[in-house]
């Protein structure tokens, strides 16, 4: 059984395209200003494992406690991908990921 505390925080990635950017970047900067993420890059192009245009928010696993069921609430049709990081990359976004909407299929060869 692996242990909650091995998750050092979360990677949330909100997806869009041309036509919800607004959205994403709407969305994105409401959780830096009520939970104190981090926001990354919006990235208009897939990145890495991301099938889709995207917008990474960082979290502590307290921050990340709230963050999530507002995004449930919040995030209208845009697409969210949630992980922990604990340091296996290919486990976290194979194994423990979360999705609010339709989950997507990711590019997990970039972990071999």
């Amino acid at each position: 059984m692996k242990q909650i505390s091995s998750i050092q925080g979360y990677h949330t990635h909100v997806y869009f395209d041309a036509d919800s950017l607004q959205a994403a970047k709407t969305l994105c900067d409401s959780a830096v200003a009520r939970f104190g993420v981090q926001m990354g890059r919006i990235h208009e192009k897939p990145v890495g494992p991301h099938p889709m245009w995207s917008c990474q928010l960082a979290a502590t696993p307290a921050q990340f406690s709230e963050l999530l069921p507002w995004l449930a609430l919040n995030r209208g049709d845009l697409i969210v991908f949630a992980h922990p990081e604990t340091g296996n990359d290919l486990e976290d976004h194979r194994d423990h990921s979360i999705w609010l909407g339709c989950g997507l299929d990711l590019d997990l060869s970039i972990f071999d």
